[in-house]
């Protein structure tokens, strides 16, 4: 760590020696350790060593930035001259700037040390389980790893940040077969700190492989409707974090396209959703400590009881806009619990589908979308039919905030957000 501090104000000082005095950098170097499974079986163990290194001045209003893989004494004076380079070709934004210095820290987060005997066994009883448990899945690849990194940010207002860390990930590829038949591709992956569970009790893994070979023997819908979509966690945050980097991220308000540019303090998605970027809730693993402008991270609500409270917009474009900056940079999505168990849910539809995966393009400025859904059920009449394939979902997706139908009780978390199920009304599906 002291080698990284060195090098960094090494780097600084050599840009406040080239007459700019606005400049932040970050240095790493992190070790990963990595389990393979290819086919079903184990294929391959590694160790990967890494270092980044990455440095922005602005210089007169003028921004340059550079990043790279090597930080020795030559590297950074090579990337100091080409940063201030790149820069003076830039135009002069007065609105870039860097954080005021405030409380430097250090952090410790995760787990830094890996167990790597109970990493293997924890990899392989999940592999077994999988063959025990679901002798129809086949598994196309299993990474499971543990990263270990240091870190150091810093800028020339004297800002100094270190971070020692460490996390394990498992990432799953699959899919379903029956002889001949075979399931679309799925994945699954977690995030955690602790190997005191089977890998396979995390997140929505085991309930993941289950939907996987219920839709080996998909069938189409016929025809076209207006109905309910039951969105899983993981599709519900992909929807959440869609409608935020459209109505409230940096390039639709910094471009005046933006949806909410107007409606912060006002009703934009139903009263039961509240939508918080908290990459410091004890649930999150190894989460953001501080943003890339160098200001230290705090939890916020983007949506509360449906009200926008807050745009998800850096430093940079708030000056712009002349709005408040996000109190993160993290997509570290938390939403609470509905009051509905999942099963009431799913009993209390008339006719939908559960989405377990979406595919498509990214909705217009106004909201519109059209997407494919992929590894989901079709439902009548409280009961779930059968899986379902060629079917389109669509609507808009700012109404269809303000069409909740209900929210699950069940919160899933695994490591990177915890969300609920939540089921919208007056959306089109349409089959073949």
């Amino acid at each position: 760590m002291n080698e990284l501090k060195q090098k960094a104000q090494k780097c600084l000082d050599l840009v406040r020696g080239k007459g700019v005095d606005k400049a932040f950098c970050s240095l790493s170097s992190s070790v990963t350790h990595e389990f393979n499974v290819d086919g079903g079986e184990f294929s391959l163990f590694r160790t990967l060593f890494d270092r980044k290194f990455s440095l922005t001045v602005y210089d007169h209003g003028k921004k340059g930035t550079i990043s790279q893989n090597k930080y020795d004494d030559s590297a950074i004076a090579a990337a100091v001259d080409g940063c201030i380079a790149s820069a003076e070709s830039a135009a002069a934004d007065d609105a870039w700037d860097i954080a005021p210095v405030s409380e430097n820290r250090h952090f410790t987060e995760g787990a830094p040390d890996m167990d790597t005997a109970k990493l293997f066994d924890r990899t392989k009883e999940l592999l077994e389980a999988i063959r025990d448990r679901h002798p129809k899945i086949m598994v196309e690849q299993m990474i499971i790893k543990h990263v270990r990194y240091d870190a150091v940010y810093a800028n020339t207002n004297g800002v100094e940040y270190t971070t020692l860390g460490g996390e394990y990930l498992v990432e799953l590829m699959y899919s379903g077969h029956d002889g001949d038949a075979t399931s679309s591709f799925f994945g699954s992956g977690v995030l955690t700190d602790s190997l005191d569970k089977p890998f396979i009790e995390l997140g929505t893994i085991e309930k993941d492989l289950t939907d996987v070979e219920n839709q080996i023997h998909p069938q189409a819908i016929d025809g076209k409707f207006v109905g309910t979509v039951l969105l899983t966690p993981d599709t519900f945050a992909e929807m959440i974090g869609t409608a935020i980097g459209n109505f409230a991220g940096d390039m639709t308000l910094l471009d005046g396209t933006s949806l909410w540019k107007d409606k912060l303090g006002k009703q934009v998605a139903d009263k039961r959703i509240t939508v918080a970027s908290a990459p410091l809730d004890e649930r999150v693993v190894c989460g953001e400590r501080y943003t890339s402008e160098g200001y230290l991270s705090e939890n916020y609500d983007i949506i509360k009881d449906g009200v926008l409270n807050a745009f998800a917009i850096s430093k940079y474009v708030a000056n712009k806009t002349n709005n408040e900056r996000a109190k993160n940079s993290s997509m570290n999505l938390i939403v609470p619990a509905g009051d509905t168990p999942l099963a009431d849910i799913i009993k209390g539809i008339d006719r939908g589908v559960i989405v377990g995966r979406i595919s498509g393009g990214e909705p217009t400025a106004n909201g519109e979308f059209s997407m494919v859904a992929k590894n989901s059920f079709y439902v009548e009449k409280g009961e779930v039919k059968y899986a379902v394939n060629e079917t389109m979902i669509s609507g808009n997706l700012a109404d269809m905030l303000n069409n909740l139908r209900a929210m699950s009780e069940e919160v899933v978390c695994d490591g990177y957000k915890a969300l609920p199920y939540a089921a919208f009304d007056n959306v089109t599906i349409s089959g073949k």
